[in-house]
């Protein structure tokens, strides 16, 4: 059986090490290829490498003496998927209620004993709104600029957009505490109710293609069910909190 041959050219330089010609390195192992690793260990080396084939980036790589282009060139070439700039995903989303939730039951598990309990759900929430308000408070103005684009009170008051990351993430410290109660309700049911109905006219009267400003201010996160899954939530726990102590 013949050996799979590839030639690979990778920036390997004493200051910088080319992540993505790692990335082609390592795929190219994985599907059985034999490289002949080419080093690009300068500038000029590197200039003069893209002068020669009519390329703008590194690495590149050719199999059976075709040039298959660089690593994204690579993945299309063996059918995986490639990440497109701008496209919208889910995924930050999901591991950010995936994670909350794993906490959440561990909570649970060390303090009630179980996995599966009231406080699990309650803890589930309020980690959730923390890791989201953090997402958010990287960079408050980006977030609050897109936030402007669909929440009904940041558009009469633009204040609002950079004051909601603080907000959300006092009451879900102030859920965490299981105190506080009289101030973290009203807290999630005024930010959550806003928010939930700025959703549902944005997408599902306006019918608005946009993207939701729930985990910051680079979101490709659609605006949509996920949104309004969130703040419906924190209406969710406030309701909850009140009815606890009444």
């Amino acid at each position: 059986m013949s050996v799979k041959q590839a030639t690979l050219f990778r920036m390997v330089m004493s200051g910088h090490l080319c992540p993505s010609g790692l990335k082609a390195k390592d795929l190219l192992e994985r599907h059985g290829f034999s490289i002949d690793d080419n080093h690009l260990e300068n500038r000029e080396q590197t200039d003069a490498f893209k002068n020669e084939h009519s390329v703008k980036t590194t690495p590149q790589i050719w199999i059976d003496g075709e040039r298959i282009g660089g690593y994204n060139d690579l993945l299309a070439h063996f059918g995986e998927e490639t990440a497109k700039e701008g496209e919208k995903t889910y995924r930050p989303v999901i591991a950010i209620f995936s994670v909350a939730a794993l906490m959440a039951f561990a909570f649970s598990y060390q303090f009630v004993g179980s996995f599966f309990s009231v406080k699990a759900f309650e803890w589930f929430i309020a980690i959730s709104v923390c890791f989201l308000a953090v997402q958010k408070l990287q960079d408050i103005e980006k977030f609050s600029t897109m936030f402007l684009s669909y929440d009904l009170l940041a558009r009469r008051w633009l204040g609002y957009g950079k004051v909601y990351p603080f907000l959300e993430a006092l009451g879900g410290v102030l859920m965490l505490t299981g105190s506080f109660t009289g101030i973290a309700a009203p807290l999630m049911l005024f930010i959550g109710g806003i928010g939930a109905v700025s959703v549902f006219k944005a997408v599902y009267i306006d019918k608005r293609d946009l993207n939701c400003a729930c985990v910051g201010g680079d979101s490709n996160v659609p605006l949509g069910f996920v949104s309004l899954t969130e703040n419906l939530m924190m209406v969710a726990m406030g309701i909850w909190m009140f009815a606890k102590i009444i």
